[in-house]
């Protein structure tokens, strides 16, 4: 090809590589920002290294480990910042390159090319060597000398179906968070509780909800979902995404997130089923005015939204 034509070429495609590489900058530049220790492992299991990104808080004592399950994304900065956020709150978080090995040239995540192809990859993992992976991360934070025993597992998207169906795997859990995710297809093995976070404008995944909540009630499992109205599947990264135009999503995570850590916060060391179930629904102000970062003023969030709790506990 004539050099000028590899120009025009590359002059074309350069727009679509700077949007893909940053459309998470803000979460990348809050990651460089943490003061936290942040440190890459390889975790070992049979013939199979799986990378895991490890964020430990600045704390005197012992403490819970998280273990975070990717979107359908990949390990992204999104990820991986918010494995710092909480670890912000206390706790030492490992998330695992789901994707490890399977990247081109043997890469992880951050090897494929688009979001496409990462998509793709993802959605093609052997949930069997999934659950390996995870159980590796559990092994490896069980043998943590800073950790105090407790594990929880907590996933987004398709993460969040798979912190589920790592509930039903793992039987030393002492609880999973799933968000937006969908249950598995047997929940009679789950031992920890299991506590959900939706968005009430994501039907694929809400539609899900009733034979989750039946099949939960009947097995005699601790299940305490929440459906957060107004916002949209993703939430949690698209709360804090500059570029987010609905209300609805900032102010679900804005109320989800400090649930999450107060839940890992009353956690218990011993996984604990339950067999009685009720119906709530908790209304809640929204947050009165919303802003961007480029501080153009938003639609203010409806006051009168509320988030729907079916939780059936002990």
């Amino acid at each position: 090809m004539p050099r000028s034509l590899k120009l025009l070429a590359a002059a074309l495609l350069l727009p679509f590589a700077t949007a893909a590489s940053h459309a998470q900058d803000w979460a990348k530049t809050r990651l460089e920002a943490s003061p936290r220790h942040h440190e890459y492992v390889p975790l070992k299991h049979g013939d199979r290294t799986v990378q895991a990104f490890v964020v430990y808080p600045e704390v005197k004592t012992k403490a819970p480990v998280v273990i975070l399950i990717h979107e359908i994304f990949g390990l992204s900065d999104w990820a991986k910042e918010m494995a710092d956020e909480l670890a912000g709150q206390g706790f030492i978080v490992i998330a695992p390159d789901l994707l490890t090995g399977f990247g081109p040239n043997g890469g992880g995540s951050s090897a494929f090319p688009d979001q496409d192809s990462t998509v793709k990859a993802v959605s093609g993992l052997d949930p069997a060597v999934v659950n390996a992976d995870l159980d590796a991360a559990a092994d490896y934070a069980k043998k943590l000398p800073a950790a105090n025993g407790k594990i929880a597992v907590t996933g987004f998207c398709w993460g969040g179906g798979k912190s589920f169906v790592f509930a039903a795997h793992r039987k030393d859990l002492s609880a999973a968070f799933v968000f937006y995710g969908p249950g598995p297809s047997d929940v009679t093995t789950i031992t920890a509780p299991v506590y959900g976070f939706y968005a009430g404008n994501d039907a694929r995944i809400g539609a899900t909800l009733p034979a989750t909540i039946d099949a939960m009630k009947a097995a005699g499992k601790k299940y305490e979902p929440i459906t957060y109205d107004g916002a949209g599947h993703g939430f949690m990264r698209a709360g804090e995404d500059p570029s987010n135009t609905v209300p609805g999503n900032k102010t679900a995570r804005e109320q989800a997130f400090p649930r999450l850590v107060t839940l890992i916060k009353e956690m218990k060391a011993a996984p604990v089923a339950s067999n009685a179930s009720h119906n709530k629904t908790v209304a809640q102000k929204s947050q009165p005015s919303i802003y961007c970062h480029t501080n153009t003023k938003v639609a203010e969030a409806n006051p009168a939204s509320q988030i729907t709790e079916t939780a059936a506990i002990m």
